[in-house]
């Protein structure tokens, strides 16, 4: 088992993921601000549950020895638009779901490490999976359809 490599993962996921959860966060309150209720909870709860892997990435990193480091994250786009916040979210999960199931695949001798990636590589292919069937949905529906739904 490579201890600094798992540190490193650990570490990369936990600080995007810090910056998304708190990305997941301000879109929630545009949403919620525009009336979409439902949007705005969807994207709070997510950004909960994001948050919740960075501790379990962080209880890691201390498991191995290692400190939890606190990073600055480039800046991220606001979206006002909720399909175009999900059709840019969307993008990036499939950008990124395929590299994180290859990552978890690599750490395959860090028993505990893939448990945790391989739980939160399962997760982001079912947010992946959601934010698919939503624009899907529009299509179907129609975007004044959908956003009715939503409020």
């Amino acid at each position: 088992m490579d201890k600094n490599k798992s540190i490193q993962v650990l570490q990369a996921y936990a600080t995007g993921l810090a910056a998304q959860s708190y990305g997941h966060r301000v879109q929630s309150k545009i949403f919620a601000d525009q009336g979409f209720g439902k949007l705005a909870e969807k994207y709070a709860g997510h950004a909960d549950e994001e948050m919740g892997w960075v501790d379990q990435f962080n209880e890691r990193i201390l498991d191995l020895g290692a400190t939890p480091k606190l990073e600055a994250v480039p800046e991220q786009p606001v979206y006002t638009d909720p399909v175009e916040f999900i059709k840019a979210d969307l993008e990036i999960s499939h950008r990124e779901v395929p590299n994180l199931i290859a990552l978890t695949a690599t750490l395959a001798d860090d028993f505990k490490t893939y448990d945790i990636l391989k739980a939160y590589a399962l997760d982001e292919e079912d947010d992946m999976f959601w934010m698919e069937q939503q624009l899907d949905l529009i299509e179907k529906i129609g975007l004044q359809n959908w956003l009715v739904k939503q409020l």
